[in-house]
This record gives C-alpha cells, sequence and structure tokens, in this order.
C-alpha cells in the first residue's frame, strides 16, 4: 500500500448519498479528493470537486491517481473497480457492499494479474488517525499512535478503535477489509504490509470466527512477523450455521457480552470454527475475550518489546 497525506484520491460513485457524505468528511480530515466520478453529472463541482462521467476523463484533466474508492451500487461495482483498473490505478478500496460473487471473482482475476491492490468489499476503509482518511471510518474515536489496528468487521472496529484511544493507546493505521465470503486483501498481505510499517508497534487484529484467514494469520505470525499481535473474534458463540456479516458483527459481540455462559463457552470449545483459534493459542498469540481488555494486552505487547 502506498498511502500518504499527498496520495491523490478518486471517488467513484460521488453522486451515492454515502459517497457524498463522507467525501465531505475526507476532504474536511484533509484526504487530497481531486476529483470524482459519477455517470449523468460529468461538469459538475461538489464541495469544490471536479465531477467527470468517467474515470479516463477524471485521470486527463487532474494527472494520475494513486487510490480510488467506490461507492456505486453492487451491481456497478464490477464495472467501476475495472474502469479504475483501465485507467491505471492500482490502490481500490470497495465500500460498496453485497457485491455478487462471480463479479468479485472476475474482479480479483484481474486485480491479480494487473498487480492492483483491492481492499474490500464492504470495507471501511482506511485511516491514518491525524492524516489521512479514506472510507467511512468515524474519525473521532481515533488518535495518533502505534497501534496497527487490521478488521474484518466493519463497524466494530471503532469500538475497538475507541477502547484503545480512550486507555491512551493511539493507532498508526486502521484497515477495515471486509467481511465477505470473497475480500481482495488478504489478513497475511496486510500483516505484512504492517510489518514494514515503521510507525507500527504492535498490531491488534479484529477477526470473526467465520473468518476463512485464522489459520494461515496464525502461521505467518509465528513464522515472519517479529512484531506482536493480539488477537480479538467477535461470534464464538454463534450458531455454525449463522454467517457473521459486516453489518450485525457489532450487534452479535453485544448479545455474546449479554449472554455468554460456561454452557455456551463449552459448545463453542467444541465446534470446528473455535479450533481454529487454537492455532492462536498453541502459538501463544493473546486472544482477548472482549474488546475491553485489548488496552492491557497491548500494554503488555508494548513493555514486553521494549
Amino acid at each position: 500500500m502506498k498511502l500518504t497525506p499527498d496520495s491523490k484520491i478518486l471517488i467513484q460513485g460521488i453522486a451515492e448519498p454515502l459517497a457524498a457524505t463522507y467525501t465531505a468528511r475526507m476532504t474536511a480530515y484533509g484526504t487530497k479528493v481531486v476529483a470524482a466520478v459519477s455517470a449523468g453529472h460529468g461538469g459538475q463541482t461538489l464541495d469544490g470537486i471536479p465531477v467527470f462521467d468517467l474515470v479516463e476523463q477524471a485521470i486527463e484533466s487532474v494527472g494520475a491517481v494513486d487510490i480510488s474508492i467506490i461507492f456505486v451500487p453492487p451491481y456497478s461495482a464490477l464495472d467501476a473497480a475495472l474502469e479504475a483498473i483501465g485507467a491505471g490505478i492500482r490502490q481500490i478500496i470497495l465500500i460498496t457492499g453485497g457485491i455478487p460473487p462471480l463479479d468479485m471473482v472476475r474482479l480479483l482475476r484481474k486485480a491479480e494479474a494487473t498487480q492492483t491492490l483491492i481492499v474490500g468489499p464492504s470495507s471501511s476503509g482506511i485511516i491514518v488517525p491525524g492524516k489521512v482518511l479514506l472510507g467511512t471510518h468515524e474519525t473521532e474515536f481515533y488518535s495518533p499512535g502505534s497501534v496497527g489496528l487490521l478488521s474484518c468487521c466493519g463497524n466494530l472496529t471503532y469500538e475497538v478503535a475507541w477502547e484503545m484511544t480512550r486507555a491512551g493507546y493511539g493507532q498508526s493505521i486502521a484497515v477495515s477489509i471486509g467481511s465477505e465470503p470473497f475480500v481482495g486483501s488478504s489478513v497475511v498481505e496486510w500483516l505484512e504490509i504492517l510489518a514494514g510499517d515503521k510507525n507500527t508497534k504492535v498490531i491488534v487484529l479484529v477477526s470473526h470466527i467465520g473468518s476463512n484467514d485464522e489459520q494461515a494469520a496464525a502461521e505467518y505470525i509465528v513464522a515472519a512477523l517479529d512484531k506482536p499481535v493480539i488477537v480479538y473474534f467477535v461470534g464464538r458463540l454463534l450458531p455454525q450455521e449463522k454467517i457473521l456479516g459486516p453489518g450485525n458483527a457489532l450487534g452479535f459481540w453485544r448479545q455474546e457480552a449479554m449472554h455468554a455462559s460456561p454452557q455456551a463457552e463449552l459448545a463453542a470449545e467444541q465446534t470446528p470454527e473455535n479450533r481454529k483459534i487454537a492455532a492462536f493459542k498453541q502459538a501463544k498469540i493473546p486472544i482477548a475475550e472482549r474488546p475491553s481488555q485489548i488496552p492491557d494486552l497491548v500494554k503488555k505487547a508494548l513493555k514486553k518489546s521494549g
């Protein structure tokens, strides 16, 4: 990921209400949004940002763009992403959720062939607190610091960030990679990125039990990562047949906290999903039972690492 406060940002789907709201917040945060795209709205200006009908037209006007953030409806997301890739943009954040699986398969094949980094779908984007906002993170929950926050759980990311901020542990970066069956960049890819980030001293991984990345992430942390990692799983007590989506992660975590019992804990320990957690336990990677435990684990990790 090549991201600096001077990175030039394009918004695709600026006419969508969510895009209009968060583009204004991004520019107010200092993010360098240089252009926007929305078919039929070319020639307009929104909050000082020029709007074009096509990505190609935007690039011709403002020059090369570093990152595109996509807000278009799900069935238009593939075309929007391919248009961005065709215009030479190699970093894309998909805020859009519910993209058809076959569309995601096509997009990921194209991204692999063109070495394009895809974040999402159903991503809240990326925030470097105090510097850059790319997406829909609620900025008041974040503060600058040295904790890299990597999350598969959408709005639960804010809850975890707030717990750390209240305890005095700011974040070097927070990344929401999305929680749908097909996502672009994986947990392991982002662990590799955070491993090379000089501003990140400890990593907090917020995952959910339906994710497919746990085993690979545990193996990578043990084999190649020299920074401490703390993990929090949401959905340990969720019925196996239930899929945890981005919209219900926060709600389910609250139900878990209210209804956890020794019987439920025992049942959860016996599920295949929770056997994935064993990989982290065997690797002696600290696991938080609830977000409020994360700051103490961060404190211990920082103290241990010096």
